[in-house]
């Protein structure tokens, strides 16, 4: 029962981050183009969704702990069949930003949600069981930019949301299929209001006392502050240096299939040798591929550098998501990844507009070159603060 419901999730999950890209990559920054955004605007668009994931991620998770995975699974469901509709009615920069902030709803949900039901279902190997869900929906997006760069280049924006509606559809109903894990503690259920309030008052105040679970989610927020600027602005980069359409998507294709393969055996690397070496591994690979970007406009060099890029995400991201399960009390891995998901989004969200605002005022070398610097500080002292840690925590 627990090898057929992970691999109807890993299923689900890859449906469900396929609709989520394809509304994004490479659609989104050429859409707000199109209806007049500058630089900067593209930004806090791309940024928006992620404001939901700040918002919603935590107490997602922590619903989760008392409710059962799979009611909130179902409620991000409604939210991708629902939210493509929405982009076929803008008509303004700021609408557009709205509907993004509506869709980050479903991926904010969906994702420390998910990653706890894996937890569940895995309480051994659960590295390498997460790097296997991290295929799945890498999987789909990988496919999304690819089959989205595709769609743009033979008809218009609209056909990407339609396509992304169905996608959403298909998600929601195998949400439905799933079955709830047994493993969400039943005692909560029976503790009275004060009980519980206080249960959850004591597990918050211990997650975020915890140095090394809040010093991943931070370096996780770094990581993928990098990820979403460099998924806002590469495409247009690549534009700008006249690179076809269809191939700044096989530039993301590249970047996640890397991922795909990558992350499985990342996390049997993490489960065996510790997971603290390979999330600075992992952090100063990213912040080396992010300064090459924009160092060249050959289409082959950006595809390898584009490579490098996913391989550091995967190497990092494979171990820091288990460790904080790892580290998490047994009742609330939802609520210790749904605060993980929190602070990595708020870095997701600052990623994009950071480098907006950079861009009106540098090149596209410098702004990206910064971005770079930053991943390098922060693997430089992720790797100084948790020198003190207990091995029991690796």
């Amino acid at each position: 029962m627990k090898h057929s419901a992970f691999l109807l999730l890993c299923l689900v999950g890859g449906l469900a981050i396929f609709s989520s890209t394809i509304a994004k990559n490479p659609v989104l920054p050429i859409l707000a183009q199109q209806l007049g955004a500058t630089p900067a605007t593209i930004g806090v668009i791309a940024a928006a969704s992620t404001l939901t994931g700040i918002l919603a991620s935590f107490p997602a998770g922590l619903l989760s702990d008392y409710w059962g995975r799979k009611p909130l699974l179902l409620t991000a469901g409604v939210v991708f069949c629902s939210a493509p509709v929405a982009y076929l009615l803008v008509t303004t920069p700021w609408q557009l930003a709205l509907v993004r902030i509506y869709h980050g709803l479903a991926t904010a949900i969906f994702g420390p949600v998910a990653m706890a039901y894996v937890t569940d279902l895995a309480p051994t190997h659960r590295g390498e069981r997460l790097g296997w869900y991290s295929s799945f929906t890498l999987g789909g997006r990988a496919l999304a930019p690819v089959i989205g760069g595709l769609v743009l280049a033979v008809g218009s924006w609209q056909f990407v949301y339609i396509l992304c509606a169905i996608a959403g559809i298909l998600t929601l109903l195998g949400m439905k299929l799933l079955p709830n894990p047994s493993s969400v503690s039943k005692s909560k259920h029976h503790q009275k209001p004060k009980q519980n309030l206080w249960a959850t008052k004591s597990a918050i105040s211990e997650i975020l006392s915890h140095r090394t679970m809040l010093l991943t989610s931070l370096v996780e927020a770094a990581q993928f502050g990098a990820f979403g600027a460099v998924e806002a602005f590469l495409p247009l980069y690549a534009l700008s240096a006249g690179i076809d359409k269809a191939v700044v998507g096989l530039l993301f294709g590249s970047q996640v299939g890397v991922k795909v393969i990558a992350r499985p055996l990342m996390g049997r690397i993490s489960d065996c040798y510790g997971r603290k070496r390979q999330i600075v591994v992992g952090l100063l690979l990213t912040s080396l591929a992010t300064w090459f970007f924009c160092q060249t406009k050959s289409v082959a060099l950006l595809l390898l550098i584009s490579a490098v890029f996913g391989l550091g995400i995967a190497i990092a991201s494979a171990a820091t998501s288990a460790l904080v399960a790892d580290l998490a009390p047994a009742n609330s891995r939802g609520t210790a990844l749904g605060i993980m998901s929190a602070i990595m989004d708020v870095g997701q969200a600052l990623g994009p507009i950071l480098l907006g605002v950079l861009l009106m005022y540098t090149s596209y070398q410098i702004s990206f070159g910064v971005i770079s610097a930053l991943l390098l500080a922060a693997a430089m002292f992720f790797m100084t603060a948790t020198k003190t840690s207990s091995k029991s925590e690796v």
